[in-house]
């Protein structure tokens, strides 16, 4: 497996953020990963942090789609892939209704055609070739000529972040890669047989297509104490990500067996009782979630990962400061490279 972490951007202290990402790249992390909310942009950090670095691969995950243009899109990926010398990975995905249309203003639907469109223009502007291309969503161009890039033509990898089977599918049809979000290592046949069954009607290996998934990684002997702290934001991701009738991460741990969960937490949290609804949240849930506990159980996560088709695990290094998340994030690189020993 590889190794994956966030940014580590925490307000605007762009100092610290960049001693994050050396430090990281020193520890021998592959990627590092940025997003996008309603806030700052993904590239732009990236963009910075990239300069401050020399192997480790960085991405975007996720750069929203439908709030750029493909062709947009396409250029500042060719622009970040020319200045990483390659290291750069595109990461998109449709975000929700409440950024989409609340924030940016534009209509969330037709999400999953958006969506693929917006690969297959990608895919053509990287390519070289004259971008002619008419879909439901994107016609290209809307009149006089067709244009090609004026950069030099590269391959920029592009990774989703897709829950829903049709979406997983597209997935395994189109994609390099896969962010999971919503994700139990014990149920990841719920989401990989879909991108599986994607690549194998595209003719393509299953095997070609990364699959990252990971969450928390916390070390401590009171494991109570580290589940207990994580229950409110699962409370959260249930009750207020989304609407009452619609949210992507409720119908993904619904998918893994927890529906008749999502459904009282929603009740709950709908009633205002917030701490109730954390409460309800069962032990196993955060721990199948997360790689929390001592040295020992957190191996077990990880090979619980790897046992389940993960080739890149993402975590998110526990502390209240800097030094804190660097100090755990070593001792996971350590922890995580025993288990890569063992064969």
């Amino acid at each position: 497996m590889k190794l994956a972490v966030g940014l580590g951007v925490s307000g605007e202290d762009w100092r610290a953020a960049e001693t994050w990402v050396q430090e990281v790249e020193r520890l021998g992390v592959d990627s590092v990963w940025g997003g996008e909310t309603w806030g700052f942009d993904a590239f732009t950090p990236v963009a910075y942090l990239a300069s401050k670095t020399q192997r480790v691969t960085l991405g975007t995950a996720i750069a929203q789609v439908g709030t750029r243009s493909p062709a947009t899109l396409a250029m500042t990926a060719l622009a970040m892939a020319s200045m990483t010398n390659d290291r750069f990975v595109l990461g998109l995905g449709t975000s929700g209704p409440q950024v989409i249309e609340g924030w940016h203003g534009v209509p969330f639907n037709p999400a999953y055609t958006r969506l693929r469109e917006t690969i297959e223009v990608i895919r053509l502007a990287t390519s070289g070739e004259r971008v002619t291309y008419e879909g439901k969503t994107l016609r290209v161009p809307l009149e006089g000529r067709a244009m090609r890039t004026s950069a030099p033509p590269r391959r920029v990898p592009i990774y989703l972040a897709t829950l829903r089977p049709r979406s997983l599918r597209m997935t395994g049809e189109l994609a390099d890669g896969w962010f999971a979000s919503s994700f139990m290592a014990e149920h990841a046949s719920v989401f990989l047989d879909e991108i599986r069954a994607g690549a194998e009607a595209a003719g393509r290996s299953f095997d070609e297509i990364e699959r990252q998934a990971g969450g928390v990684v916390e070390f401590g002997d009171d494991v109570d104490a580290l589940i207990q702290q994580r229950k409110p934001g699962f409370a959260f991701e249930m009750g207020a990500m989304g609407s009452p009738e619609h949210n992507f991460y409720r119908d993904a741990y619904t998918r893994q067996g927890y529906g008749d969960l999502t459904q009282e937490v929603l009740r709950l949290w709908l009633d205002g009782r917030r701490e109730d609804a954390a409460a309800l949240i069962p032990d196993e849930f955060v721990v199948k979630s997360n790689l929390l506990g001592t040295d020992e159980m957190v191996k077990a996560r990880i090979r619980a990962y790897r046992d389940n088709g993960i080739t890149s695990l993402r975590v998110s290094p526990a502390g209240a400061t800097m030094e804190e998340r660097l100090a755990t994030l070593g001792r996971f690189v350590d922890v995580f490279r025993a288990v890569e020993a063992e064969g």
